[in-house]
């Protein structure tokens, strides 16, 4: 099946049930506060020093991942200017809609870069963010504003910008300890 037919499947479904449709306009508005929330459950949640200074890591290199990726997305959507999927196919718009290029989603971007370094620091609160990140993906192309490709476009450079956070921060241990020590001494950490 195309792109275009995959949208088409997904956005057909929009526009019959009230309560499927504001729930999937509330997953596309507010799930990157959530995330962004998640950041701060990871931070602060209480734990043995090494499970929270796992997470601790995670939430540095999501805090890294997510605005480098969405600075590749400025640049991919300046090489290639991809209309969204409403300009090409009969949409059921549930959102105003957006007139900016649709490859990659900068929603998926943003959302992926903190779900997988989530992922990969601490399974636990990483999977509730990567199924956060999933959700707010199919919601994207449900309310009408990208297609299957743009989402997965972004799952991949959010992800690949995520690992190499990750790494980044790994190799950058010897920087990021001292301050993280004196953010725990003041519990801000």
């Amino acid at each position: 099946m195309s792109d275009g037919g995959l949208f088409l499947v997904i956005n057909g479904w929009a526009g019959h049930v009230d309560a499927i449709d504001d729930l999937m306009e509330a997953i596309s508005r507010f799930v990157p506060f959530l995330l962004i929330g998640l950041l701060f459950v990871a931070w602060f949640w209480p734990g043995d020093t090494m499970t929270r200074g796992q997470r601790q890591v995670g939430a540095i290199a999501a805090a890294i991942a997510a605005p480098l990726a969405m600075g590749v997305n400025q640049v991919i959507i300046r090489l290639w200017d991809r209309p969204r999927p409403f300009v090409s196919h009969h949409a059921t718009m549930l959102l105003a809609p957006s007139h900016d290029p649709s490859f990659p989603s900068d929603h998926a971007t943003f959302g992926f870069a903190i779900a997988v370094a989530l992922a990969i620091a601490a399974w636990r609160i990483g999977v509730v963010a990567l199924v956060l990140a999933a959700l707010m993906a199919f919601a994207r192309v449900y309310t009408g504003e990208h297609y299957v490709t743009d989402v997965l476009g972004g799952l991949l450079v959010g992800g690949t910008f995520a690992v190499l956070a990750t790494l980044l921060v790994g190799r950058m241990m010897w920087l990021i300890e001292p301050p993280l020590r004196l953010a725990r001494r003041y519990h801000l950490a």
